[in-house]
């Protein structure tokens, strides 16, 4: 059969590329009004290609009460696909050799996905880590060294590109490589401060996006990203997330996409470890550390992954001041009733130990902070 024909929600053309014609056909028709990744299998499964599927919009549109629905002209495909390139971006379809393999068997795959990077790094065996954007520094020192162990043993690390967990995760894996996932075009990058940790990522790893090159995200675009970050990978690993976390949606996703589902544990007491704990108590397996995950992956990979002894983080400093407002917030959202080392509040909130220590005093004077051995502490 031609490209472009499905069966059970997959094309029969792996390992075959689209001619420019196809590729031009399927884009017009993906993005036209109201034509999502099932509506595109659907009518190229009723129709028999993108083609036939594009001259028949119209009158099924009319039939269904619609008036004035948009269909992608060839000069606006024509005009986005020419952006890409210029960019260094690939438009890989369905099926395709370039197509990851893992996000083609989900019930919803895209079409075409948007690639910007290393395009043969999404072949790699990979592993989502996501979490609260509002992280504890417990959280990010254990998403930074969960991120770094794994990508150290041979797995690539997939994340969202938000705040908190995610760029933590990304930031640990940019040496031996990581997908961002974006929920909005790669020329509308979210959130904008995170611009240059995206292009930073791409020496090694890979942007991934279904929408086109300038969609601005909303806020119903981030779990339709979340089942790429599900798909793309093995199993996804839940690091913190409060009760009604977009994280949990992921959680959610994945087990319903046949992907193994890790949580780690959090205080009782802290708000951004209640999804995670509710994880655990529904089945889901528990992480203290990157053995935890390979132990679960290797039976399905088939083969053994080592861990390498772990290097000490390094802790940027910088001038001696008075906290200001930013600095004393980003602080303080990093602590909670779990423990953190000083230590890692000073590397986390990229501040300078006089900073921290201030910010602390002020805590503790008044008696929001607990101070433990080992020099760590925590909110009351």
């Amino acid at each position: 059969m031609l490209p472009g024909h499905f069966r059970r929600g997959a094309p029969l053309s792996d390992g075959v590329r689209l001619t420019d014609e196809q590729r031009l056909d399927w884009l017009r028709l993906i993005r036209s009004d109201n034509v999502g990744p099932r509506t595109f299998r659907d009518l190229v499964n009723t129709y028999g290609g993108a083609r036939a599927a594009l001259a028949a919009l119209p009158k099924l549109a009319r039939r269904g009460g619609a008036t004035g629905t948009h269909i992608c002209t060839v000069e606006e495909a024509e005009t986005e696909l020419k952006a890409c390139r210029a960019r260094g971006i690939e438009l890989v379809a369905l099926g395709e050799p370039d197509y990851p393999a893992r996000l083609q068997t989900i019930y919803d795959p895209p079409p075409l996905l948007a690639v910007r990077g290393k395009s043969q790094f999404l072949a790699q065996p990979l592993v989502a880590i996501v979490g609260s954007r509002n992280a504890s520094a417990a959280g990010v020192k254990f998403a930074s060294g969960l991120a770094r162990d794994l990508g150290a043993a041979g797995f690539g690390i997939v994340s969202g590109l938000a705040r908190g967990i995610d760029a933590a995760a990304h930031r640990a894996s940019m040496a031996t490589g990581t997908v961002a996932v974006l929920a909005g075009g790669h020329e509308r990058i979210y959130p904008h401060d995170h611009v240059e940790l995206l292009n930073a990522l791409l020496t090694e790893g890979a942007a991934v996006s279904e929408m086109p090159l300038t969609w601005e995200p909303r806020a119903r675009d981030f779990p339709r990203r979340n089942r790429l970050i599900s798909g793309l990978a093995l199993g996804v690993v839940i690091v913190e997330a409060a009760r009604r976390s977009g994280s949990l949606i992921t959680a959610r996703l994945a087990g319903e996409q046949g992907r193994e589902v890790f949580a780690v544990p959090g205080s009782p007491l802290d708000p951004r470890a209640e999804g995670t704990n509710g994880l655990l108590k529904q089945g889901a397996t528990l992480v203290t550390e990157a053995a935890d995950v390979i132990a679960a992956l290797e039976p399905i990979l088939g083969r053994g992954f080592d861990l390498p002894a772990q290097e000490p983080d390094e802790i940027p400093l910088t001038g001696d001041t008075d906290p200001g407002d930013d600095e004393r917030s980003r602080i303080v959202s990093l602590l909670g009733p779990t423990p953190s080392a000083i230590d890692d509040l000073v590397r986390l909130s990229r501040t300078s130990p006089a900073i921290v220590r201030t910010v602390l005093l002020e805590l503790e004077l008044a008696g929001r902070l607990e101070r433990h051995g080992g020099a760590m502490v925590s909110l009351v």
